[in-house]
């Protein structure tokens, strides 16, 4: 054929319209698709189905036509299967004709919605499981009574292999129900990697023929109030989510911590430990110094038979197992680590790290499977075949890439989804390039794609798995299969609104795009007035303060009366955005007077400048909030300029502990007094009421009552601990303090 016919019988065949490498979004559009397809061709006639569809199927795609048909009795779509393709309505087929994106992979797929028929083909069966993903969002937000679609033409593909959401089940264990309902959301949006991590300090959660007490002890801990949580899947729960993820065509990496994050399994069989126990499991978070003991041939013997079952449930190629946060404090005080260091040539504690990960790595390459592990496995040498997870920024994948090796980028900058939306809001999710701009060319192939963190620390349940997730994971799953040069973050946001619709119908408890709101607070006269600011159009908050509850359309006026609770919860289009914010605030005779440091807070915590000391609003038990301010290893001096000579009746300075964190109570507060600034009286010293050892989050005030004393200037000088106490994992570090408001009464 000439290349001018052919290109008019294309035409002809796809109707008429123009090619977009992103449709425009707009109420015109029929579908707002996420990811957004690679090429669509429109076209005016409407495809017209008749009270029942018709479906056939080649013989490649018979299972393809199988999901297709519980798609549609799940959506109250009449369909019936037919062996004669001249009467079908839906044809699907393996031979994709016309396929024009470059080389197909084995995700591309061709979709092409007809006056008369649809069809749908691919090259292989995993493509025809993502043009049905596209087909079924299509059918959820045009089909109705009309039984109608728009016609068109798209053809796809993804722009990365590996397009992955971390599922962390050991901090908090959800339902197999729930990670089965997940798979359909990765698949509904083409995500197609689960990756499962199954164990951890807080809870081993995976059944082991042979070592039934990583489910009997291990999968268990007594919580600081007394109380036993846990849980485990079975191997049957694990074989009916593995199925359930191939039918969808998800991959499952498992991931088995190794040498660090090992405590729950320490705490069932702790002679695989250093110091032989007793080890319990932990019941906080954080990272610990229990480690698997390297010098410890039991312990080779022990992973081994678990990897083996393991990979007798996951048939992926590629298995996790961590490799980060692995405390040597135990290996440098262990006869028996030192032993191996000595007797495998090693320098340190680093390379004996890299030497314990190349032994499992080359059982698992034994077994045909691939090692995956965090960018730590670079330290002291990187493991030969082993693939680079980077979360730790872009630096330690650009390393592993340089290394010859392949990568997943996930770094906290852009993919930690447990993090705030302060930190990361789905605008920072869609400007992540899972290819950093200083990576040579010559080197992105290297980069597979990239994954999506969810660290359950804080995630309790599927309503806060949703809010965290979604609508985050939309932007994800298209920075991960459309191309850079392809998106456009205005024309993703309509589509991602539009579909909210679909999310509440799969009952998905979705979060907000943004921080929904700002907040700030003002003086007049005696008055602390707190101004809320909405980031959303639309969005409306309701307050409520003294126990009264109204919609905010004015700024709250806090009199001055102690600490003050204002619970703020957002509301769009009627629905309740997420959970509601509590801020405490205080008024006082300090406020919007600006301190003076004697030295400079940390540049990652400094809570916007010295004003946040006396803005009146109080930190809360989350130090990344922005109110609190750090100083890392030092003392601080803050004094308070009141202008005149005023009565002061008394004294707070509100700090932070959480020593997981490394965050401290100051050694010592002391407050002083002065008339000129320069002669200071002193007024007190007040030592922290809990130790260093008191465990969790909370917050302090260091106290003094003045009796209405005299006085222009105030001082209080907060004294560090200065190292992290010896019995810390993380001793001999610089300790922090963290101080929220100064309050002069």
């Amino acid at each position: 054929m000439k290349p001018l016919a052919f290109l008019a019988s294309l035409l002809l065949l796809l109707g008429c319209g123009a090619d977009q490498r992103i449709p425009p979004t707009t109420d015109a559009e029929p579908a707002a698709i996420i990811p957004a397809p690679q090429s669509v061709t429109y076209s005016k006639p409407r495809f017209l189905a008749d009270k029942q569809l018709v479906v056939y199927a080649d013989d490649c795609a018979a299972k393809a036509a199988d999901a297709l048909l519980v798609t549609l009795n799940q959506k109250s779509i009449d369909a019936r299967m037919t062996t004669n393709r001249e009467e079908a309505t839906i044809i699907l087929s393996c031979d994709n004709p016309g396929f024009h994106l470059g080389k197909p992979n084995h995700e591309a797929y061709t979709l092409a919605i007809a006056v008369t028929a649809i069809e749908l083909s691919a090259p292989f069966e995993t493509g025809l499981h993502r043009g049905l993903s596209t087909l079924e969002q299509i059918l959820d937000q045009e089909w109705s009574e009309s039984r109608s679609l728009t016609t068109r033409t798209i053809r796809d593909q993804p722009a990365f292999v590996h397009r992955g959401m971390l599922m962390d089940v050991c901090r908090h264990f959800l339902p197999k129900e729930v990670v089965k309902d997940y798979i359909d959301h990765l698949a509904y949006y083409k995500m197609n990697t689960l990756h499962w991590h199954l164990t951890e300090d807080q809870g081993w959660r995976l059944a082991i023929d042979k070592y039934p007490k990583l489910t009997e002890v291990a999968a268990w801990r007594t919580e600081l109030d007394g109380s036993r949580y846990g849980g485990f899947y079975t191997k049957e729960d694990v074989r009916e989510i593995v199925a359930y993820a191939e039918a969808r065509h998800v991959r499952i990496i498992p991931e088995i911590e190794l040498p660090g994050h090992s405590q729950a399994a320490l705490a069932a069989y702790p002679h695989l430990s250093c110091t032989g126990g007793p080890i319990e499991v932990a019941n906080d978070w954080g990272v610990f110094k229990e480690i698997y003991c390297a010098g410890n041939d039991s312990t080779f013997i022990f992973l081994k038979d678990v990897l083996t079952e393991v990979m007798e449930l996951f048939p992926s190629p590629y298995i996790h197992i961590g490799g980060d946060e692995a405390p040597k404090y135990r290996w440098e005080n262990c006869d028996k680590c030192q032993r191996r260091i000595a007797e495998e040539g090693l320098h340190d504690e680093h390379e004996l790290q890299s030497w314990f990960i190349e032994e499992i790595g080359a059982f698992l390459e034994a077994n045909d499977r691939t090692l995956i592990g965090w960018d730590e496995i670079l330290e002291g040498g990187l493991p030969e075949g082993a693939m680079v997870q980077s979360w730790r920024g872009f630096d330690g994948g650009i390393q592993a890439a340089q290394q010859g090796t392949r990568v997943v980028m996930s770094p906290t900058s852009h993919c930690y989804f447990d993090y705030d939306l302060k930190a990361i809001d789905v605008e920072k999710v869609y400007s992540f390039n899972p290819i950093p701009e200083e990576l040579d060319s010559t080197l992105h192939p290297a980069v597979s794609g990239g994954e999506c963190n969810l660290w359950s620390e804080h995630i309790p349940d599927k309503a806060t798995l949703d809010q965290q997730t979604f609508p985050r994971m939309l932007a994800m799953s298209e920075v991960l299969w459309t191309a850079p040069d392809d998106r456009d973050y205005d024309r993703f946001r309509e589509r991602m609104r539009r579909q909210y619709p679909i999310l509440r119908d799969r009952g998905i408890a979705y979060g907000a795009e943004t921080i929904p709101y700002t907040h700030r607070t003002e003086w007049l006269d005696d008055s602390l007035l707190l101004v809320l600011e909405p980031q959303q159009e639309g969005l409306k908050l309701k307050v409520e303060l003294d126990d009264t509850e109204t919609t905010y359309d004015a700024p709250l006026v806090i009199k001055r009366n102690g600490a003050k609770n204002v619970i703020i919860q957002p509301v769009q289009d009627g629905k309740t955005v997420g959970n509601p914010d509590v801020l405490q605030l205080w008024a006082h005779q300090a406020n919007g007077v600006t301190p003076q440091l004697s030295s400079q807070p940390s540049e990652y915590y400094t809570a916007g400048g010295a004003d946040a000391l006396t803005d009146g609003i109080l930190g809360s038990t989350d130090f990344r909030d922005g109110h609190w301010m750090g100083f890392s290893g030092e003392d601080a001096e803050i004094v308070i300029d009141l202008g005149e000579q005023r009565p002061i009746e008394s004294l707070y300075l509100q700090t932070y502990q959480y020593n997981n964190a490394w965050i401290f109570s100051p050694r010592e507060v002391e407050f002083q007094a002065s008339d000129d600034g320069e002669n200071w009286v002193p007024l007190t010293v007040i030592y922290p009421e809990a130790g260093p050892k008191h465990r969790g989050k909370f917050q302090s005030f260091f106290s003094h009552e003045t009796d209405g004393m005299q006085r222009r200037y105030v001082k209080a000088i907060v004294r560090n601990i200065g190292k992290v106490p010896v019995w810390h994992e993380a001793a001999g570090a610089d300790a922090w303090v963290f101080l929220g408001e100064f309050v002069v009464n």
